[in-house]
C-alpha cells in the first residue's frame, strides 16, 4: 500500500523563518547575476563606444540588449521575492507578537487566581478589629508613659527657714573640712584672747604653730 500511495511524510513542516532564509538566499544568488550582467553591459559598452558603425559594432549591440532583457528579467524577480521576503517578515512579526501576548494574557490569568486563593483567605473584619486593638494599646501605652514621667511635687509642710538653716551649716562644715584640708588652724582660745603680762609682744603665729606642733 505504501508503494501505490506513498508513505506518510515525516519531515518537519516548514516554518515562517526557513521560508524567509530560503528567499533571502536566493535574492542573493540573483543580486550576483546581477552584478556580472552590469559588469558584461560596461565592457560591451566601452567596446561600442570605440568602434565605428558596421556588422561588428551591430553584433556586439545585439549582444549587449540581450544581456539587458536578461537584467531586467533578473531584477524584476529580485523585486517579487523582496516583497515576498518583507511580507513573511511582518507576519512572523505578528506571529511572535500575538504568542508574547498570549503568554501574557496566560500569566495574568495565572496571577488572578492565584490572588483570588489568597485574598479570599483574609478576613478583613478580623483585620479592623485587630487595628483597632492595637491602637487601644497604643492609647494605653503613651498613658503608663506620661504617667511615669510626671514630676513629684515638694510636701506642702516642709519649712524653707528650716532648709535655709539646713543649707547654711553645711555650707560651714564644708567650709570647715577645707580649712583641715589645708593643714590650716586657728590659735586656742586661751593664745588668742589674752596675752600673760610676762610677755612683751604677742606671739607670731608661725611660732606658736611650731610650738604647738
Amino acid at each position: 500500500m505504501n508503494r501505490l500511495f506513498g508513505s506518510k511524510s515525516t519531515a518537519p513542516k516548514p516554518t515562517l523563518t526557513s521560508a524567509i532564509s530560503n528567499v533571502d538566499t536566493h535574492i542573493e544568488s540573483l543580486d550576483v547575476k546581477l552584478a556580472k550582467l552590469n559588469a558584461e553591459l560596461q565592457t560591451h559598452q566601452a567596446r561600442l563606444s570605440k568602434m565605428r558603425d558596421g556588422p561588428g559594432k551591430s553584433a556586439i549591440k545585439a549582444k549587449a540588449l540581450k544581456i539587458l532583457q536578461r537584467r531586467k528579467m533578473y531584477e524584476a524577480q529580485r523585486d517579487q521575492l523582496q516583497q515576498q521576503s518583507w511580507n513573511m517578515e511582518q507576519a512572523d512579526m505578528m506571529t511572535s507578537n500575538l504568542k508574547n501576548v498570549m503568554t501574557t494574557v496566560d500569566a495574568m490569568k495565572t496571577t488572578n487566581k492565584t490572588l483570588k486563593q489568597q485574598y479570599g483567605k483574609i478576613n478583613i473584619d478580623k483585620i479592623e478589629r485587630m487595628q483597632d486593638e492595637m491602637a487601644d494599646l497604643m492609647e494605653v501605652g503613651n498613658e503608663i508613659q506620661e504617667s511615669l514621667g510626671r514630676a513629684f511635687d515638694v510636701p506642702e509642710d516642709v519649712d524653707e527657714a528650716e532648709l535655709d538653716a539646713e543649707l547654711e551649716a553645711l555650707g560651714e562644715e564644708a567650709e570647715f573640712e577645707m580649712g583641715g584640708a589645708t593643714g590650716e588652724s586657728e590659735l586656742p582660745a586661751f593664745m588668742r584672747d589674752e596675752v600673760p603680762t610676762f610677755v612683751d609682744e604677742p606671739p607670731e603665729t608661725g611660732k606658736v604653730k611650731e610650738a604647738a606642733g
